[in-house]
Protein backbone atom coordinates (compact mmCIF):
# COMPACT_ATOMS: atom_id res chain seq x y z
CA UNK A 1 0.00 0.00 0.00
CA UNK A 2 1.28 3.51 -0.76
CA UNK A 3 2.12 5.96 2.05
CA UNK A 4 -0.24 8.92 2.12
CA UNK A 5 0.60 12.34 3.52
CA UNK A 6 3.13 15.08 2.93
CA UNK A 7 5.87 13.93 5.33
CA UNK A 8 8.38 12.98 2.65
CA UNK A 9 7.72 16.05 0.54
CA UNK A 10 7.57 18.63 3.35
CA UNK A 11 10.88 17.45 4.80
CA UNK A 12 12.66 16.37 1.65
CA UNK A 13 16.39 17.12 1.50
CA UNK A 14 17.17 20.60 0.16
CA UNK A 15 19.49 20.45 -2.85
CA UNK A 16 22.32 22.99 -2.95
CA UNK A 17 25.94 23.25 -4.08
CA UNK A 18 27.13 25.41 -1.17
CA UNK A 19 29.60 23.80 1.20
CA UNK A 20 27.43 24.74 4.20
CA UNK A 21 23.66 25.08 3.93
CA UNK A 22 20.70 24.88 6.28
CA UNK A 23 18.18 22.10 5.80
CA UNK A 24 16.06 23.79 8.45
CA UNK A 25 16.73 26.02 11.47
CA UNK A 26 18.30 23.18 13.43
CA UNK A 27 20.07 21.00 10.87
CA UNK A 28 23.20 21.80 8.85
CA UNK A 29 24.12 20.08 5.58
CA UNK A 30 27.80 19.99 4.54
CA UNK A 31 28.96 19.15 1.02
CA UNK A 32 32.17 17.15 1.44
CA UNK A 33 33.32 17.78 -2.14
CA UNK A 34 34.99 21.01 -1.00
CA UNK A 35 37.41 19.21 1.30
CA UNK A 36 37.68 18.22 4.98
CA UNK A 37 35.64 19.99 7.66
CA UNK A 38 35.75 20.26 11.42
CA UNK A 39 32.60 19.46 13.38
CA UNK A 40 31.72 19.23 17.05
CA UNK A 41 32.35 15.72 18.33
CA UNK A 42 29.10 13.76 18.34
CA UNK A 43 27.24 16.26 16.12
CA UNK A 44 26.80 13.90 13.15
CA UNK A 45 23.17 12.85 12.77
CA UNK A 46 23.40 11.34 9.26
CA UNK A 47 25.55 11.19 6.13
CA UNK A 48 25.35 9.88 2.59
CA UNK A 49 28.45 8.68 0.77
CA UNK A 50 31.84 7.62 2.11
CA UNK A 51 32.81 9.86 5.04
CA UNK A 52 35.37 9.13 7.75
CA UNK A 53 35.61 10.76 11.18
CA UNK A 54 38.76 11.37 13.18
CA UNK A 55 38.44 12.25 16.85
CA UNK A 56 40.90 15.09 17.51
CA UNK A 57 39.83 15.84 21.09
CA UNK A 58 40.63 19.48 21.79
CA UNK A 59 42.49 19.87 18.49
CA UNK A 60 46.05 18.77 19.18
CA UNK A 61 48.41 18.68 22.12
CA UNK A 62 48.83 22.46 22.39
CA UNK A 63 45.09 23.14 22.40
CA UNK A 64 44.56 20.25 24.81
CA UNK A 65 46.88 21.85 27.37
CA UNK A 66 45.21 25.23 26.85
CA UNK A 67 41.77 23.72 27.34
CA UNK A 68 42.91 21.98 30.53
CA UNK A 69 44.44 25.18 31.91
CA UNK A 70 41.64 27.56 30.96
CA UNK A 71 38.48 25.42 31.00
CA UNK A 72 37.67 26.73 27.51
CA UNK A 73 37.53 24.81 24.28
CA UNK A 74 35.38 22.36 22.39
CA UNK A 75 35.99 18.77 21.35
CA UNK A 76 36.18 18.56 17.58
CA UNK A 77 36.27 15.79 15.00
CA UNK A 78 37.70 16.06 11.49
CA UNK A 79 35.52 14.70 8.71
CA UNK A 80 36.98 13.64 5.36
CA UNK A 81 35.66 11.85 2.30
CA UNK A 82 32.91 12.29 -0.26
CA UNK A 83 29.20 12.82 0.10
CA UNK A 84 26.88 14.86 2.28
CA UNK A 85 27.19 15.26 6.03
CA UNK A 86 24.34 16.35 8.31
CA UNK A 87 25.19 17.79 11.75
CA UNK A 88 23.18 19.26 14.63
CA UNK A 89 23.52 19.91 18.37
CA UNK A 90 20.59 19.01 20.65
CA UNK A 91 18.09 20.76 18.34
CA UNK A 92 19.70 24.18 18.90
CA UNK A 93 19.23 26.66 16.07
CA UNK A 94 22.08 26.79 13.56
CA UNK A 95 23.53 30.03 12.19
CA UNK A 96 25.85 29.99 9.15
CA UNK A 97 28.35 32.66 8.10
CA UNK A 98 31.21 32.96 5.63
CA UNK A 99 34.45 34.57 6.79
CA UNK A 100 36.58 36.28 4.14
CA UNK A 101 40.02 36.82 5.67
CA UNK A 102 38.28 37.82 8.90
CA UNK A 103 38.07 36.77 12.54
CA UNK A 104 35.45 36.16 15.22
CA UNK A 105 35.75 35.38 18.93
CA UNK A 106 33.29 32.63 19.87
CA UNK A 107 32.09 30.90 23.00
CA UNK A 108 33.47 27.39 22.60
CA UNK A 109 30.20 25.62 23.40
CA UNK A 110 28.45 27.40 20.50
CA UNK A 111 30.78 26.14 17.76
CA UNK A 112 29.18 23.51 15.51
CA UNK A 113 31.38 23.23 12.40
CA UNK A 114 33.82 25.12 10.18
CA UNK A 115 35.80 24.69 6.97
CA UNK A 116 39.26 23.13 7.15
CA UNK A 117 40.66 26.45 5.86
CA UNK A 118 39.64 28.18 9.11
CA UNK A 119 42.34 28.41 11.77
CA UNK A 120 41.22 28.10 15.37
CA UNK A 121 42.82 28.54 18.75
CA UNK A 122 42.00 29.27 22.38
CA UNK A 123 42.90 32.84 23.28
CA UNK A 124 42.89 35.07 26.30
CA UNK A 125 40.44 37.97 26.14
CA UNK A 126 42.24 41.25 26.64
CA UNK A 127 39.91 42.99 29.08
CA UNK A 128 40.92 45.30 31.91
CA UNK A 129 38.20 44.04 34.22
CA UNK A 130 39.11 40.45 33.42
CA UNK A 131 42.29 40.81 35.48
CA UNK A 132 40.22 40.29 38.65
CA UNK A 133 39.15 36.87 37.35
CA UNK A 134 42.61 35.59 36.53
CA UNK A 135 41.82 35.71 32.82
CA UNK A 136 38.91 35.05 30.46
CA UNK A 137 39.23 32.80 27.43
CA UNK A 138 37.39 32.27 24.16
CA UNK A 139 37.93 30.44 20.87
CA UNK A 140 39.22 32.43 17.89
CA UNK A 141 38.17 31.43 14.37
CA UNK A 142 40.24 33.14 11.68
CA UNK A 143 40.67 32.97 7.92
CA UNK A 144 38.46 32.33 4.90
CA UNK A 145 35.70 29.76 4.88
CA UNK A 146 32.36 28.73 6.37
CA UNK A 147 31.54 28.76 10.07
CA UNK A 148 28.39 27.33 11.69
CA UNK A 149 27.42 28.10 15.27
CA UNK A 150 24.43 27.19 17.41
CA UNK A 151 22.17 29.41 19.50
CA UNK A 152 19.38 28.76 21.96
CA UNK A 153 16.60 30.39 19.96
CA UNK A 154 16.97 33.21 17.44
CA UNK A 155 19.82 35.59 18.38
CA UNK A 156 20.14 39.35 18.06
CA UNK A 157 23.17 41.04 16.44
CA UNK A 158 23.94 44.31 18.22
CA UNK A 159 26.01 47.03 16.53
CA UNK A 160 28.31 48.12 19.35
CA UNK A 161 29.29 51.34 17.56
CA UNK A 162 25.81 52.82 17.92
CA UNK A 163 25.59 52.82 21.75
CA UNK A 164 27.27 51.41 24.88
CA UNK A 165 26.49 47.69 24.75
CA UNK A 166 26.37 45.16 27.60
CA UNK A 167 25.58 41.47 27.70
CA UNK A 168 25.13 38.67 30.19
CA UNK A 169 28.21 36.45 30.05
CA UNK A 170 26.01 33.36 29.76
CA UNK A 171 24.08 34.77 26.80
CA UNK A 172 26.88 36.27 24.68
CA UNK A 173 27.71 33.92 21.80
CA UNK A 174 30.38 35.77 19.80
CA UNK A 175 31.74 39.11 18.68
CA UNK A 176 33.47 40.22 15.50
CA UNK A 177 36.93 41.65 14.87
CA UNK A 178 37.21 45.28 15.92
CA UNK A 179 35.07 44.82 19.03
CA UNK A 180 36.64 45.33 22.45
CA UNK A 181 35.30 43.67 25.59
CA UNK A 182 35.63 44.53 29.27
CA UNK A 183 34.02 43.31 32.50
CA UNK A 184 31.59 45.55 34.33
CA UNK A 185 30.70 44.92 37.96
CA UNK A 186 27.23 46.17 38.90
CA UNK A 187 26.02 45.30 42.40
CA UNK A 188 22.77 47.24 42.05
CA UNK A 189 23.60 49.32 45.11
CA UNK A 190 23.62 48.54 48.82
CA UNK A 191 19.87 47.93 49.10
CA UNK A 192 19.98 45.47 46.24
CA UNK A 193 22.89 43.62 47.85
CA UNK A 194 21.04 43.38 51.18
CA UNK A 195 18.03 41.90 49.40
CA UNK A 196 20.10 39.24 47.68
CA UNK A 197 21.33 41.07 44.57
CA UNK A 198 19.96 41.15 41.05
CA UNK A 199 21.80 38.16 39.61
CA UNK A 200 23.33 40.50 37.01
CA UNK A 201 26.48 41.47 38.91
CA UNK A 202 29.05 40.70 36.21
CA UNK A 203 28.38 41.98 32.71
CA UNK A 204 30.37 41.98 29.50
CA UNK A 205 30.80 45.54 28.19
CA UNK A 206 31.48 46.02 24.47
CA UNK A 207 32.85 48.89 22.42
CA UNK A 208 34.70 49.58 19.18
CA UNK A 209 33.42 48.72 15.72
CA UNK A 210 31.50 45.56 14.91
CA UNK A 211 28.80 43.26 16.24
CA UNK A 212 28.13 41.14 19.29
CA UNK A 213 25.73 38.22 18.95
CA UNK A 214 23.49 37.45 21.93
CA UNK A 215 21.15 34.49 22.30
CA UNK A 216 17.82 34.69 24.20
CA UNK A 217 18.91 32.23 26.88
CA UNK A 218 21.34 32.44 29.78
CA UNK A 219 22.45 28.87 29.29
CA UNK A 220 26.03 28.98 28.03
CA UNK A 221 27.62 26.47 30.39
CA UNK A 222 30.26 24.17 28.90
CA UNK A 223 33.29 26.14 27.74
CA UNK A 224 31.50 29.44 28.20
CA UNK A 225 33.90 32.42 28.54
CA UNK A 226 35.77 30.45 31.19
CA UNK A 227 38.07 32.01 33.75
CA UNK A 228 41.08 30.42 35.38
CA UNK A 229 39.69 31.70 38.69
CA UNK A 230 37.17 29.16 39.97
CA UNK A 231 34.87 31.53 41.87
CA UNK A 232 34.24 34.13 39.20
CA UNK A 233 34.70 31.50 36.52
CA UNK A 234 31.64 29.72 37.88
CA UNK A 235 29.66 32.93 37.43
CA UNK A 236 30.97 33.78 33.97
CA UNK A 237 31.17 30.23 32.68
CA UNK A 238 28.09 28.62 34.11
Amino acid sequence: MPIHGSLFTDFKEQKTQDQFSLQNKKLLKIQMGYGPVWAKTGSMVAYQGDIRFENTGSGGLGKMFKAAATGEGVKMMRATGAGELFVADTASEVQVMYLENDMISVNGSNILAFSDSIQWDIHRIQARGAAMTGGLYNVTLRGTGYVAITTKGEPVALDVATAPTFGDAQAVVLWTAGVSMDIRVDTGGFKSMVRGGTGETFQMAFGGQGYVLVQPAESVVDGGHKSSSSSLGDILGG
